[in-house]
């Protein structure tokens, strides 16, 4: 008999091991979280004029999951690591960034897969996803000047999505 563990879902992160099994099945868990993340906001986020475009409570104690979660949901390619911890897959890894609540993403891959170049690239088209659900998601040059998105809930006014260096 299998464990709760087993058979929960979890977004991918691109730091998990490569998929196995049929991709069509994931995609229909995914679907179906996406799905229920976006009726939760419905539900929640009744004060706003377009509740779908609002972090829900609970994403913003889970940033990384709901991340993670719309850029899979995107159909956004996950890095992946292998069991010694190489990288097998280029595509996001996201994980918690430097302030409390928010998240960093970044364009990753394997030694000479060529990341670095698409990353620009890339990184656009996750802020293009993360910006339509109401993430700030502003771009970042980190050290060897690799890119890299930090993303955090609205601000409580309006405020920019874009680049910063």
């Amino acid at each position: 008999m299998g464990t709760s563990r087993e058979t929960a879902f979890e977004p991918l992160t691109g730091d998990g091991p490569p998929l196995s099994g049929p991709v069509g099945a994931r995609a229909g868990v995914v679907r179906t979280a996406f799905e229920g993340m976006l009726q939760i906001r419905r539900l929640t986020n009744t004060g706003h004029a377009d509740p779908e475009r609002v972090p829900a409570q609970w994403e913003l104690h889970r940033p990384v999951r709901a991340v993670a979660l719309a850029l899979e949901a995107a159909e956004v390619a996950a890095s992946a690591v292998g069991a010694s911890g190489e990288r097998t897959a280029t595509g996001y890894r996201v994980c918690e960034g430097e302030s409390p609540g928010s998240v960093r993403v970044e364009w990753v891959g394997p030694p000479g897969s060529g990341a670095v170049h698409d990353e620009e690239r890339a990184l656009a088209g996750c802020v293009t996803v993360l910006s339509r659900l109401g993430w700030t998601a502003l771009s970042y040059r980190g050290p060897r000047r690799r890119r890299f998105l930090e993303v955090e809930p609205p601000a409580a006014g309006p405020r920019a999505q874009g680049v910063r260096s």
